[in-house]
């Protein structure tokens, strides 16, 4: 059985370089990991990955990553039309979630130095643009005024 500890362990690509980046598992997402792990039947493969496509009909080989193009086409894109977000949200992608979850992490006090290091930017003018907080209208100091 795969055991979670606190952190996730994450493999990435991008510009070229592969790294691993440590992230923080939430409880209820370790939860969730086990039972997918367990009814997808490769619970006891720890060193394949952890999403892997359902079918494969050109290779037939399903202990493999799923190719980005899959998750943003059958997932993303499948479950955004289920709950009515690809009319909400026109060019919804998996970029625009990242973003979400950023954005909403740093409306919610977390430290933007630990969103930066989650996000995995090498400067932390980049996390800036995520953070929304000074631009939120209803925090203005105008709405603080009080006209009697």
């Amino acid at each position: 059985m795969r055991v979670f500890y606190p952190v996730c362990q994450v493999a990435e690509l991008a510009a070229g370089y592969r790294y691993t980046t440590y992230l923080p598992l939430h409880v209820t997402a370790q939860r969730l990991i086990d039972a997918y792990l367990k009814d997808a039947g490769h619970a006891e493969d720890l060193k394949g990955p952890l999403f892997r496509p359902v079918k494969n009909n050109r290779t037939k080989t399903l202990a493999k990553p799923l190719h980005p193009a899959s998750v943003y086409q059958d997932i993303v894109k499948r479950y955004a039309r289920e709950v009515g977000l690809a009319e909400l949200v026109p060019g919804l992608c998996v970029h625009s979630l990242r973003a979400t979850a950023a954005t909403n992490a740093l409306a919610h006090n977390a430290d933007i130095a630990k969103v930066q290091e989650w996000l995995g930017h090498a400067d932390i003018s980049t996390t800036r643009m995520y953070d929304k907080r000074q631009s939120r209208p209803e925090d203005s100091h105008t709405f603080k005024v009080q006209y009697d």
